[in-house]
Parts: structure tokens; sequence; C-alpha cells
């Protein structure tokens, strides 16, 4: 059975999976809270980083640590257009909290730095990470960005980055690269059963159906 650390790095999320002695990081938050993660990752064996996507505020932090651990960094290769630049993916929103946070995120892709990283590992639908030490299979939820993904593990946690937000209630994505990929994979989700769901921004929650 994996134990789940939740690292609250502001109002992202950051979490190690931990396997008995091996660990993966799931995203790695801002610059600011680089030295509590790191902390964090010192206490496990860390074997792996994953991304989910690539925006700021969930891989700021992947070069500092991927050096200072010695361990590689895995994501999706359809984002690696984001690094370092965030604007190389166009972002929508539809509601008015939607269009609150693009603001927000658009400020960032301006003034924020992103340190330039190669991932030495690029995942796609239905790969596995048990080489890492932890049995957890990976789900392609595009919309949010091109390569937005998550991670599936032990039947019934779901790790979804931010194709489902919780930052002020559970919902969809508010902001989406395409829409109608957005929707899909939240359906995706919701008809996947019964999961207790891991978001980047906000705590877990008992998933339910995302579209009807």
């Amino acid at each position: 059975m994996v134990n789940i650390h939740r690292i609250s790095s502001g109002n992202v999320n950051c979490y190690i999976v931990v396997d008995r002695d091996k660990a993966i990081l799931i995203d790695t938050g801002r610059k600011k809270y680089r030295e509590k993660i790191l902390d964090k990752c010192k206490e496990y064996h860390v074997s792996l980083i994953v991304l989910t996507h690539g925006h700021m505020d969930h891989c700021q932090n992947a070069a500092y640590l991927a050096n200072a651990l010695k361990i590689p960094v895995a994501m999706s290769k359809k984002d690696i257009n984001m690094i370092p630049d965030n604007r190389k993916q166009k972002m929508s929103a539809k509601t008015l909290l939607g269009k609150i946070v693009l603001l927000v995120s658009l400020s960032s892709f301006e003034k924020d730095t992103l340190d330039i990283f190669e991932p030495m590992l690029y995942l796609q639908d239905g790969d596995n990470l048990n080489e890492y030490g932890v049995d957890a299979k990976v789900v392609e939820l595009p919309g949010h960005t091109e390569g937005s993904i998550g991670l599936e593990i032990e039947g019934d946690k779901l790790f979804v980055g931010d194709a489902l937000m919780n930052m002020f209630y559970p919902t969809i994505s508010m902001l989406y690269t395409d829409k109608e990929k957005m929707l899909e994979s939240a359906k995706r989700i919701g008809e996947m059963g019964a999961k207790i769901i891991y978001f980047g921004h906000g705590k877990q929650k008992r998933n339910r159906k995302w579209v009807k």
C-alpha cells in the first residue's frame, strides 16, 4: 500500500508517493517553495519527478530538484514546447472566475522565469512507472494543455494535475488550450469509476461525473 504526502506550495500541490523504499515526486511547485519541497524529498528515496503538465506553477523547480536529487524528470512530449516559455500554448477561459485565474496566469507567464531542463523520460497513455518503484499508470488527460497527464495508482487513486481543479470548488479545468479535449478528459475521469482525485490545486476528493 502506498503512502501519499501532499506538499502544499501556496495554491499548488506537489505529491510524494511512497511505496516501501521507493518514491516519486509529482509536480514541483514554484521557486519560493523549493527548499521546503527538497527537504521533504530527502526524507524518502525519491527516484523520479513526474510533471503533470508544463505550466510554471507545476514545474518551476524541476531543474533545481532534478539536479539536487540527481534524478530524472518525466513528462509528456506534447508539453515540451512550453519549456521555458509557457506562452507557447495559448490558454482560454469561459467563466468569470476562470478569466480572473487566466489573467493571473498570463501575468506569471510574462514575468516569472523557468529554468530549462531536459526530460529523460517522455510519458504516454498506459505507461507504467514500476521501474521507479511505484506501480503508477500514466493516463493522458489533454485539454488544459496539449500534454496534460495523470497517474492512476492502486486502482482507486488518480492524480489529475489541472485536468480538474478544486481551487474554490471541484470543477473541470477553468483554463484550457483545447476546450473539447478538456471536456473529453473530464468525461474519461468520470467514467473511470470510484476514485480519490488528487488535484493540482485543492484538497483531494472522491470523484463524481464531471461531464454529463
